[in-house]
This record gives C-alpha cells, sequence and structure tokens, in this order.
C-alpha cells in the first residue's frame, strides 16, 4: 500500500506498507528496496528493526518504507491510523 501522507504530515510525503510472510522474506523485500532506492536515485535509507521484530522500517526522507510480519501489521494497523490520507496504490 502506497499512502500520500503530504497533507497530514511533515515527516514524510508517502509511506509504503506491506507484508512478508516470514523473517527471510522481510529480509529479500528490505535489501531489494535498499538496493534499488541507491541504484535508481543514489539514496541510501536508515534502517530501523530487524526481521526478528517482525516490523522494519527504511527511512528515505520523503518517502517511508515499513516491512511486517501479518501479526505485526495487524497489531499496528498502519493503515488505520492514516486513514484520512488517499491511498495512492493498493495492492492485495
Amino acid at each position: 500500500m502506497l499512502l500520500d501522507i503530504r497533507t497530514q504530515s511533515t515527516i514524510a510525503d508517502y509511506f509504503v506498507i506491506c507484508s512478508a510472510d516470514n523473517e527471510r522474506q522481510i529480509k529479500a523485500i528490505v535489501e531489494h528496496v535498499d538496493a534499488k532506492m541507491h541504484q535508481e536515485f543514489g539514496v541510501a535509507g536508515r534502517t530501523e528493526g530487524s526481521p526478528e521484530t517482525g516490523w522494519i522500517v527504511l527511512d528515505y526522507g520523503d518517502i517511508v518504507v515499513h516491512v511486517f510480519s501479518p501479526t505485526q501489521r495487524d497489531y499496528y494497523r498502519l493503515e488505520r491510523l492514516w486513514s484520512k490520507v488517499p491511498p495512492v496504490v493498493f495492492v492485495q
């Protein structure tokens, strides 16, 4: 899910929220996103969290990527917290 949060927050312009079924997939998604952001835009993000915790945040300034395990995504429900902002892209 890609959320346009520009009208509600100054911390970033967009949130990307996605899930992975296990720690290995979380790690693979994070590595791929980080490599592509560096390759395409020359930016390096700050990373918080780990696959073991079920939630990793990649901060690229204007874009913040959240990669969750299904359990953590259901627990934190970021989509509900940001329900007033329009989703730009939603893939299920």
